[in-house]
């Protein structure tokens, strides 16, 4: 179910317990601000989530909110993952859902890295 972009952090939402360590995750990366993990329902062969390790809701959120090293981090890391995982030469998408119309159903900012196959049009008209 989609969320708004601007309601609280939810501190129960399932990237917060990852983090928490309270549920798991197949780790691809980490940083000290970041942490990126394959998605537990891939939309492509590789499928990858990045996310800042504070509690963010959104992309407005964290670049309001967020220290100028949290989003260094964040940014690097994304990039160091394409790179790590061989998705710079064939090609990736970078996507990032922002609230209710954006399809953003988790409330923590969070990127998906698709790659391993030909993705198509960006967005399908229906």
């Amino acid at each position: 179910m989609p969320i708004d972009a601007t309601s609280p952090y939810d501190s129960d939402n399932i990237f917060a317990k990852i983090l928490r360590g309270d549920l798991p995750c197949e780790k691809v990366d980490e940083s000290e601000h970041s942490l990126a993990f394959h998605d537990i329902n891939p939309l492509a062969p590789v499928h990858i989530l990045v996310i800042p390790k504070g509690a963010y809701v959104s992309w407005d959120d964290f670049s309001a909110k967020a220290s100028d090293a949290e989003i260094a981090d964040f940014t690097r890391l994304v990039g160091k993952v394409a790179r790590d995982r061989q998705m710079v030469q064939q090609g990736y998408r970078l996507l990032a859902n922002v609230g209710k119309r954006g399809g953003q159903e988790v409330p923590h900012l969070h990127v998906h890295l698709f790659g391993g196959e030909p993705l198509g049009p960006m967005l399908a008209r229906q």
